[in-house]
């Protein structure tokens, strides 16, 4: 196992430090995709990838929600129309059956299957099945990891029924923060009781691997009501954790910006470190395994024995068992990752609809990875997911490695100096994506459109 946080840090450090960073689910990162790779590019990746033997993971987006939860940076559409849900299946149908035939006659084996959003279960019990239908008669589903992001204020004992009755395993689900205050101030209202139930029920249909998602650093959250939702997600014992950091972008999504306008106290790099650090104390105690930057898990989990044997991996879902090396995103803004190449489709709703109805690949920008790029992009991955820089990597980017003296300095990394490999320290861990942002070619410095990274 990687080495614990130092959970003592400096206050000047911690000040010093929060500067806008990425979180590295992908490398190079979003905002180096162009509008010149488009459809045709990414079909052309699809060919290659077809003349593969390897397996495939499948995203698929589901962008509908009901309310609009103020601290949210996805793509979502607030929305309590009836039919919205059946057009975008009419439209994501099309756009499975336009990128299967892409892969050949064959269905192609799916080790990881992840649907996201938005709401999925804002789908009903019907409409899930036609989900999981379409995607069955073009994709062979193993059944490994199939997966599904809900929300405890909509899901019902009969979607997860069904999910189970059809394969799925995995179920997520967020938190946020149960005090009530804060729970008002982001629009949402979901108390303890409720969240327990569905762990329960959800353990006892089958699921595993069952996570449970945390914010820290949202409006009006105070370490002593923080400590307590902490302790009562603990209490309901789920398999994995995760603990983000809240991104406060409200150039990017507006929503956020009546956090501002109304004038609720947002925690500074140290309250929100505070809150942290609580955080880790308490899921140490309770035997959690820290698998790197925001994510725990119990001992007996696959991330934490993926950890252990050295094959974590990290990709726009965040921390994963890596079953295959190829993602085929499907939906409003889905993002691939395939035959080395990222491609994202059409933001707006209607115009993916346009484009998937029409049987063209919704492509809209991508980036075709360069052999640096694809270097680059495993040295981060290892950074990010074993706290270590081996040292054919450290070679290769010896001035980069060069780069890392000022952080060496404040104790966050050590240079073995016979090998040459770079080990992230305790104290380092904190500050793992300062780290890794030492090793981007594109990364401007300051560059505003990215959260801190405190």
């Amino acid at each position: 196992m990687i080495a614990p946080f130092a959970l003592d840090v400096p206050t000047e450090l911690l000040r010093e430090m929060s500067v806008p960073g990425p979180r590295y689910t992908s490398y190079p990162t979003a905002p180096s995709f162009a509008e010149s790779f488009g459809a045709e590019a990414f079909a052309g990746a699809l060919g290659r990838f077809a003349a593969t033997d390897r397996p495939l993971s499948l995203y698929v987006h589901l962008p509908f929600c009901r309310s609009l939860c103020l601290f949210c940076a996805c793509n979502v559409v607030i929305t309590r129309k009836e039919g919205v849900a059946a057009r975008y299946l009419d439209a994501l149908e099309r756009e499975v059956e336009t990128a299967a035939s892409f892969l050949g006659p064959r269905p192609r084996r799916v080790t990881q299957l992840h649907l996201g959003g938005g709401t999925p279960t804002y789908l009903t019990v019907p409409e899930l099945e036609r989900l999981h239908g379409m995607l069955a008669r073009r994709f062979e589903i193993t059944g490994d990891e199939v997966a599904i992001e809900v929300d405890p204020r909509v899901t019902t004992r009969e979607q997860l029924e069904a999910l189970a009755r059809l394969g799925w395993n995995r179920v997520s689900m967020g938190v946020q923060d149960f005090a009530d205050d804060v729970q008002h101030a982001i629009n949402r209202v979901q108390p303890v009781e409720l969240t327990r139930s569905l762990v329960e029920t959800a353990r006892g249909l089958g699921y595993r691997g069952i996570n449970v998602d945390l914010i820290y650093g949202l409006p009006l959250q105070k370490l002593e009501t923080f400590a307590r939702t902490v302790e009562e997600v603990v209490a309901i014992h789920p398999d994995r954790i995760a603990l983000y950091s809240y991104a406060h972008v409200p150039w990017l999504r507006p929503g956020q910006g009546g956090f501002e306008l109304h004038k609720l106290p947002m925690p500074g790099p140290e309250e929100k470190y505070a809150l942290f650090r609580a955080a880790v104390t308490e899921f140490g105690r309770a035997g959690y395994v820290h698998l790197g930057m925001d994510h725990f898990a119990l001992p007996d989990d696959e991330l934490a024995l993926a950890l252990d044997r050295g094959t974590l991996h990290r990709n726009f879902q965040g921390y994963t068992v890596r079953r295959a090396d190829d993602l085929l995103g499907l939906g409003v803004s889905a993002i691939s990752d395939l035959a080395g190449c990222y491609a994202q489709n059409e933001k707006e709703l209607e115009r993916y609809e346009a484009a998937a109805r029409a049987g063209r690949l919704a492509t809209v920008r991508g980036y075709l990875l360069s052999e640096d790029d694809r270097a680059r992009r495993r040295a981060i991955q290892t950074i990010m997911c074993g706290g270590r820089l081996p040292a054919d990597l450290a070679r290769r980017f010896a001035a980069d490695v060069e780069r890392l003296a000022p952080l060496e300095r404040k104790g966050l990394v050590r240079r073995d100096p016979e090998t040459g490999e770079v080990a992230v320290t305790p104290l380092g861990r904190v500050f793992v994506r300062n780290i890794a942002m030492v090793f981007d070619a594109y990364l401007k410095p300051g560059e505003a459109r990215f959260s801190k990274t405190v």
